[in-house]
């Protein structure tokens, strides 16, 4: 809409990941640099974690970009709370391995080794990416270490990445999973940008799309951005996206603070108050161990934002964004399975997560009514 207007040959703050907008922050490109030094190592695996919005994904796609097709076999699963069955099944699909929808856990093990020794035997390595690996249940992470147990000649036949958010170093860190930590070749924590680079990420993205600093921005707006955003690169975008509708709209040529906090105030500075931890100490391990990382953990979204016992605006559009995101998820996972699988069971699996929604919309919604004192009403669903 604004493109046209302020002379940009595209949208500079897209909320999905794009790797021709990487920027390469300090935090970014270290954190790149694991990412390539575990892959030229070409076994065990590499750990990246970072709080929702810090670029983990746009960062995973950059390394994909500079890899070889020809020698590299990838498979990227986002998880939602698959069991190990299920994840095994769905990493054998991606990675074109054809099974009847029944298999049992041996013979997709045994499905993925064949296959994998095949890649080997062709020189083509095998490396298959876990993102959003917090949700996965422990004994699906469990199956993961299993997997890099697969060798062929005494070479390591899979390499896996772990992408997730601060509380899977949690996970990692339990005494169960002494052994995975084993096999960690690479961990770092990705923190948000700071003042500096989130006016040079700004720009950045702007020059991507032909920016003639058209509009221009006052110094003191940048660090009313980075006030609001705290960094978070996806915040920033959705902030920025808002800042160049509203200045376009408006018929300006200039964004200044004020109109920062304007906007600002409009999308809800409760909706991402006090949501962001603090940054992580950095102990990488390189290579072979891991080590604990200060910092407490993450806040209760629930409670954040909450002013005399009620609900807050900036809370329920949490509540309402993550129940959403999360049932979006799992439909793609979903859909995902019965394309590749193509049985009843999933069909009616589809129709049993539409009636969940329902219930859960009803529950929030419910909720939300009886903490502001308000009479709640039943929705009919058919």
């Amino acid at each position: 809409m604004y493109e046209a207007y302020f002379g940009l040959k595209g949208k500079p703050f897209q909320l999905s990941p794009d790797a021709a907008f990487y920027y390469p922050s300090k935090e970014h490109q270290r954190a790149l640099s694991f990412l390539q030094y575990g892959l030229n190592q070409a076994d065990g695996f590499v750990v990246i974690t970072g709080d929702v919005g810090t670029g983990k994904t746009t960062l995973l796609h950059t390394l994909l970009n500079e890899l070889n097709e020809t020698d590299m076999m990838v498979a990227t699963v986002v998880t939602t709370q698959l069991g190990e069955e299920d994840l095994l099944h769905l990493a054998a699909s991606y990675f074109g391995i054809r099974l009847p929808r029944d298999a049992s856990k041996a013979i997709i093990v045994e499905s993925l080794e064949k296959a994998f020794i095949q890649f080997a035997q062709q020189n083509r390595r095998v490396l298959l990416i876990i993102d959003e690996a917090q949700n996965l249940p422990p004994r699906s992470v469990e199956e993961l270490r299993m997997l890099s147990n697969f060798q062929h000649r005494g070479r390591p036949l899979v390499q896996i990445f772990l992408l997730g958010q601060q509380q899977f170093r949690n996970t990692l860190l339990s005494a169960d999973f002494e052994q995975l930590r084993q096999r960690v070749i690479a961990t770092y924590h990705l923190n948000p940008l700071n003042e500096e680079e989130t006016q040079t990420y700004v720009k950045h993205r702007l020059s991507r799309v032909g920016w003639k600093e058209n509009p221009s921005f006052e110094a003191q707006a940048f660090a009313a951005i980075f006030k609001f955003t705290e960094g978070v690169p996806r915040r920033i975008n959705n902030l920025c996206d808002r800042l160049l509708l509203f200045t376009f709209l408006e018929e300006q040529s200039v964004i200044t603070a004020a109109t920062v906090d304007k906007v600002s105030n409009e999308i809800g500075s409760e909706f991402w108050s006090g949501t962001t931890s603090e940054p992580i100490a950095r102990q990488q391990s390189m290579p072979g161990g891991w080590h604990a990382q200060p910092g407490g953990e993450m806040p209760n979204p629930h409670q954040v934002g909450h002013t005399q016992g009620s609900l807050s605006s900036g809370t329920r559009l949490y509540e309402d964004s993550n129940l959403n995101k999360r049932l979006d998820s799992m439909e793609r996972t979903i859909d995902g399975l019965t394309s590749s699988f193509n049985s009843v069971k999933f069909d009616e699996l589809k129709e049993e997560l539409t009636f969940i929604r329902l219930l859960l919309e009803d529950v929030v919604h419910t909720q939300r009514s009886n903490t502001d004192g308000a009479t709640p009403t039943k929705k009919k669903h058919a």
